[in-house]
């Protein structure tokens, strides 16, 4: 291997030794050989530091850092890749798996069109056996038109079109990367930032199934069922405060675009891509500013829920408000 290798491949990893052993796995296993393996471990408390330095020891092209605290998943998703070196770069996370052909088949999609940005592959769930939770591959964007020539069609379907985040797990050209904001602080980002790619250029899918996603219990999902708690698995800082994520979505494939070197038309037309996006999500938006009522009172709020005295008084059903009130405060994770 090069001093330099073609893929750079990184993993962040925080408590992820039920899995980890099963994901390094895959990637020493590959069929493309040129790469090198970052492990980023952002203060594990579990067996992650020992079994990393097994795989060290046993294989140059692993790296492997430890930070002493959680810094929350994006700061240890952009670490990875601020470590890379490589002319291409895959994010590889610790419970998911790759088929051996899985790099090969998308550098060589990239190697084939100079106007793509990203290849990635079809995908398959799997559960905590590594048994297929799907008998038929998850489609991820072929209903859309990321792979247009016209970057405003690409950015509009990657809006206004429900998909999976899978793509973000693909193989991507790392001068592009390098332009782009990298994954946010904040939930659903990994949205943003495919909406950042697409305005670079095309994604190709490759038509195979050799990506393996993992749902299990334990899983940031699992752990953060509520998109408002789920800003804490992003960055820790963001506990129990209140993170407008609809908000924040909106303006920041705002600013995605005003700062794309697209023509002036192509921007018009996606900001008017916007105004559909508003009117598919203003309920999420009026949801945030709900939530963002309830954490400024939360105080009067835990008196009301708890005295019956306010049982008979009532802002839309008397059987309701309570219930309401408490789902909301359940959901923006307010103790």
């Amino acid at each position: 291997m090069s001093n330099k290798p073609r893929v750079s491949i990184g993993m962040p990893v925080y408590n992820g030794e039920k899995y980890l052993r099963e994901a390094v796995d895959s990637i020493l296993n590959q069929t493309f050989s040129d790469f090198e393996l970052i492990i980023s471990d952002n203060g594990s408390t579990d067996r992650t530091e020992e079994i990393c330095r097994t795989y060290v020891a046993r294989d140059p092209r692993i790296r492997y850092y430890r930070n002493e605290e959680n810094r929350g998943a994006a700061w240890n998703f952009n670490r990875v890749f601020k470590l890379s070196k490589g002319e291409y770069f895959k994010w590889v996370a610790a419970d998911d798996v790759c088929a051996p052909e899985f790099i090969s088949k998308c550098v060589e999609a990239l190697e084939s069109d100079s106007s793509a940005v990203l290849a990635y592959t079809k995908v398959l769930v799997i559960d905590e056996k590594s048994k297929p939770l799907t008998e038929d591959a998850r489609v991820n964007t072929s209903h859309m038109q990321v792979d247009s020539l016209k970057p405003d069609k690409r950015f509009s379907s990657l809006l206004c079109y429900s998909h999976s985040c899978d793509p973000v797990f693909g193989v991507i050209r790392n001068e592009i990367f390098k332009k782009t904001s990298r994954l946010g602080n904040f939930v659903s980002s990994d949205r943003v930032l495919l909406a950042q790619l697409s305005l670079f250029g095309r994604f190709i899918e490759i038509p195979q199934a050799l990506f393996f996603r993992r749902y299990h219990g334990s899983d940031s999902v699992a752990s953060y069922p509520s998109k408002y708690e789920r800003g804490e698995w992003f960055d820790p800082a963001k506990k129990g405060k209140p993170t407008f994520p609809a908000w924040r979505l909106f303006f920041e494939y705002l600013i995605s675009v005003k700062r794309s070197s697209l023509r002036l038309y192509q921007k018009l037309d996606c900001y008017l891509q916007m105004l559909r996006w508003i009117g598919i999500n203003w309920i999420e938006m009026t949801k945030d500013l709900f939530i963002f009522i309830v954490h400024l009172l939360r105080p009067s709020l835990r008196v009301y829920h708890r005295d019956s005295r306010f049982r008979g008084k009532c802002f839309f059903k008397k059987d309701r408000r309570r219930e309401y009130i408490a789902r909301l405060m359940k959901e923006g994770g307010i103790k």
